[in-house]
């Protein structure tokens, strides 16, 4: 590796770190799906909470498994978020679980993918210092999401799904911190 692209790796996992610092604690979130083309709306509240993991953490060490990365390479920090969704039309509680990420480079590692319960990776990058973009592509599917930081208790997503190049789903998000953890 190049000393170059090394600094590049180290600087990316270190602002990656202070994002997912930043973002510890329990939020509200309102969301938006619109499916595309017919444009059918679909608006769901969710309560999740988001925890920082420091390297060589158990949670990290057996994400690191799932993706068979040698025993030699710890990940560099990571994020357990769980949340507890339901449709708000409805009323009916939708979905709950917990996700981990983990860092590592400029790829993000996860436990399971929006679509899917296998392990999965992503690339990041920040396009600002407060915005952390994603591309996960899994299935013949591509995600891609914006994480924006909006100074210390509100947090914005946009998540658009696409396959074979044609858009299916747009989902926008608005997070309110409730509680710092």
């Amino acid at each position: 590796m190049t000393p170059q692209l090394q600094l590049a790796q180290t600087l990316d996992e270190s602002q990656i770190a202070e994002f997912f610092r930043a973002s510890v604690g329990d939020w509200s979130s309102e969301r938006r799906y619109y499916t595309l083309p017919e444009g059918e709306t679909k608006e769901m509240e969710s309560l999740i909470t988001i925890r920082f993991l420091e390297s060589r953490c158990d949670e990290l060490q057996n994400l690191s498994q799932m993706h068979h990365l040698p025993d030699s390479v710890s990940l560099v920090c990571g994020a357990q978020v769980t949340w507890d969704s339901k449709d708000v039309v409805k009323g009916k509680k939708q979905s709950q679980g917990s996700t981990l990420f983990g860092v590592l480079g400029n790829t993000l590692y996860r436990d399971r993918g929006f679509a899917t319960s296998k392990p999965v990776t992503a690339r990041y990058y920040f396009s600002h210092s407060q915005t952390l973009c994603l591309r996960t592509e899994y299935n013949g599917s591509v995600f891609e999401e914006e994480l924006k930081l909006i100074g210390s208790k509100y947090r914005t997503r946009q998540t658009i799904i696409s396959r074979a190049g044609e858009q299916l789903m747009i989902g926008q998000y608005l997070e309110k911190r409730i509680l710092v953890v």
